[in-house]
């Protein structure tokens, strides 16, 4: 991920990327389309 964000850890199928005290995690599914939440939520922490 870009924008700062630095891959942390992986539990299961959920990849958790840190950015200073922001936290993101992405469930990780090859050939799944995320969740237009999933993405609102991204977009939102990306432009903290």
């Amino acid at each position: 991920m870009q924008n700062g964000f630095v891959f942390s850890r992986q539990k299961g199928s959920h990849r958790i990327y840190v950015k200073d005290k922001i936290r993101q995690v992405l469930p990780f599914h090859s050939g799944e389309i995320l969740h237009p939440k999933i993405v609102k939520e991204i977009m939102e922490n990306i432009l903290k």
